[in-house]
């Protein structure tokens, strides 16, 4: 039978101990500030990012979406003032139009094989030089105007063009998922 005899010192081993818990401390405490630092750098590149739209562009309307932009630039006038927007529809005129004025029309799918002409009243210098029913691709900004004595949203041309008519023109009933901005994307 072997017996060592070992004897301890109490405060070397404290002193040990202390030594290597404030080395991890430290060590933690290093790499928190590295990551920090890390985040802070990749924050400021977010930052840089100019992800604002410009307000002389214009947003494009698609086919999918616009009888749900029609009914929020109707239903919020106000809002929509002076934005931008490009599309494409058909001249549609009824009795009562200035000669500077149409509707930019899109057909509306109401079912049963039925549609309803919807669209944007529009107001263009040469309007008269496109025949209704002539489909064409316009910018313009909407500014507010009255019809029938109703405040109604009146599209400002800037340009407009003719195009051929699309392979599928019916353009949706508006929906309820739909979220509404301030700005048409």
């Amino acid at each position: 039978m072997i017996i060592y005899n070992v004897k301890l010192n109490k405060k070397f081993i404290f002193k040990f101990i202390l030594i290597i818990m404030l080395i991890i401390c430290i060590t933690l405490g290093i790499v928190g500030i590295y990551n920090i630092y890390q985040n802070i750098n990749r924050n400021k590149e977010f930052n840089l990012i100019d992800d604002s739209i410009p307000s002389s562009e214009y947003a494009e309307i698609a086919k999918d979406n616009y009888t749900n932009i029609l009914k929020q630039v109707h239903n919020n006038i106000d809002t929509y003032i002076g934005q931008k927007i490009s599309f494409s529809g058909y001249i549609y005129r009824v009795n009562g139009f200035s000669d500077n004025q149409f509707v930019l029309a899109r057909d509306m799918d109401i079912g049963n094989h039925q549609t309803l002409i919807v669209g944007f009243l529009c107001s263009c210098d040469n309007a008269l030089d496109y025949q209704t029913y002539t489909w064409v691709n316009i910018k313009g900004e909407i500014t507010k105007g009255t019809y029938n004595n109703i405040a109604t949203p009146i599209l400002k041309i800037t340009s407009i063009e003719s195009t051929s008519k699309p392979e599928n023109a019916t353009v949706p009933l508006p929906d309820d998922e739909y979220v509404p901005t301030a700005v048409i994307y």
